[in-house]
């Protein structure tokens, strides 16, 4: 066990030029899909990886598959001894067995944002934020780069379903990372290019307030290396100031954004939509995935990929072939009876964005959306919002709440979201009733149009209602 101080920049640097063999590390929390990334890229410089989290996932059987380490059990005892230091998640609850036992022994303990940033802030990089649309328009743009031969080394917030993976590296002098808000880690980053899709209040828990909360996004745009862009939604720029290097704005339908579409239709399941990039008209894309604001983290993506110089073809091709993230706005199946979506929603706006998509994409059918909160906290303070999200809905089943790393708070749960809603029909149910409840409903012929919405673990349920309804 190391328990020298390790300069964090240095040693990632030294690593990347000479490998990894006969280095350790250890994860806590090595699940979590940005603790995975990491994890993906020190194993692909021939680290040995390993870690401990709760739960058993499919994404830890990967990680599994490709070799690293994961016990499931809170036992110190796994710890390989032999790390150089430790990296972890600040949702790792500080009560946790090994995180007292890890303190204890002094060896030095990193947070996940401070590795990130050793590694991609050395590089070219391009950061996208933002409290929703950040996973899939970082998915996008490093898809873009992917798939027009420019590549990159991708850190992302969900799976590429083009390439299976949260992490990818082919042009490590380019760096495409989500920049995520939580515990302001997002400050740890230096971005070349920076993108803000939204900055709803979320995670007050963490910020306190929406003031603060405001501040660090604004604090996070003031980062943009001299002579880079920082693009930021015409919504939020319009409404806050962002004293940064290179302002550019983008909207959906904002002319006076630098970035804008011009006309879209769908036609088929796909949007086929024009796009003004800087004063300039690129037409003929198409994007198959629903949702305009999908559409608006396309436009994003797009005026990225033209700044860094990506030919206008190559961006139309890649977008056209985008095949989206798992678990937003992702089919599950799709047929005459029944469609049935899964997606991470789990803040009001991202509900309001998903069910307002839907709707768009399949207008004549009956909605029922099943949702698990995420997290006391977040449910307590946004319950308005949830119960006037869910109510667009024609019928609602409500999970009991995630906890993650919270205990619960009286008079907290689903039951109180049920009684502030206006749907007529709203069903709160457990998890292990779910499968027979959606089951009865379609054999009654009252199940066309299923949503599945959450970030807590809902994921696990759709392989079991996908082969119980399909």
């Amino acid at each position: 066990m190391s328990l020298k101080e390790i300069h964090i920049e240095s040693w990632v640097r030294n690593l990347t030029k000479n490998g990894g063999e006969g280095h350790a590390l250890y994860f806590l929390g090595i699940g979590g899909i940005g603790m995975s990334a990491l994890a993906r890229f020190f194993n692909s410089l021939g680290v040995r990886v390993s870690g401990y989290d709760k739960t058993e996932t499919p994404l830890t059987k990967k990680l599994e598959s490709e070799g690293m380490c994961i016990h499931y059990t809170d036992d110190f005892n796994q710890f390989d001894a032999d790390s150089a230091f430790v990296i972890y998640t600040p949702a790792i609850p500080k009560d946790l067995g090994e995180w007292v036992e890890l303190e204890k022994s002094g060896i030095q303990m990193v947070k996940r944002s401070e590795v990130l940033g050793a590694i991609i802030n050395a590089n070219q990089n391009i950061c996208i934020a933002g409290t929703h649309g950040k996973t899939t328009t970082s998915t996008m743009v490093a898809h873009i780069l992917q798939d027009s031969g420019f590549g990159c080394t991708a850190f992302l917030g969900g799976i590429s379903s083009n390439h299976q993976s949260n992490y990818w590296s082919s042009n490590p002098m380019w760096c495409v990372a989500e920049a995520d808000e939580y515990d302001r880690s997002f400050l740890k980053l230096d971005p070349y290019i920076a993108v803000i899709t939204a900055m709803d209040p979320d995670h007050l828990d963490i910020y306190g307030d929406e003031k603060q909360f405001t501040e660090a996004f604004i604090s996070f745009g003031k980062k943009v290396r001299k002579g880079g862009m920082l693009l930021v939604n015409y919504a939020l720029a319009s409404k806050f100031y962002f004293p940064a290097e290179g302002l550019k704005t983008y909207a959906l339908n904002q002319k006076e954004a630098n970035c804008h579409v011009k006309k879209w239709e769908v036609i088929d399941g796909v949007y086929h939509f024009d796009a003004m990039i800087d004063g300039k008209e690129m037409q003929g894309f198409q994007l198959p995935m629903g949702g305009t604001h999908n559409l608006e983290n396309a436009l994003a993506a797009i005026a990225v990929a033209v700044t860094i110089g990506i030919d206008e073809d190559k961006i139309k091709k890649a977008i056209a072939g985008f095949k989206g993230v798992k678990r937003r706005f992702e089919y599950i199946f799709n047929n005459k009876e029944t469609v049935m979506i899964d997606d991470y929603a789990h803040h009001p706006k991202e509900l309001d964005a998903l069910i307002g998509g839907v709707r768009e994409m399949h207008p004549k059918r009956k909605l029922t959306v099943v949702f698990q909160p995420h997290l006391y906290s977040r449910t307590r303070d946004f319950a308005d919002g949830f119960s006037d999200s869910l109510s667009n809905a024609d019928e609602v089943i409500l999970l009991p709440i995630y906890p993650a790393r919270e205990l619960p708070m009286e008079g907290v749960n689903s039951e109180m979201l049920a009684q502030k809603m206006s749907n007529q029909k709203v069903t709160c149910c457990e998890k292990y009733e779910l499968e027979n409840l959606l089951k009865n409903k379609k054999e009654k012929k009252e199940l066309e149009l299923l949503v599945m919405a959450g970030a807590g673990d809902i994921d696990a349920l759709i392989g079991p209602i996908k082969n119980a309804l399909n």
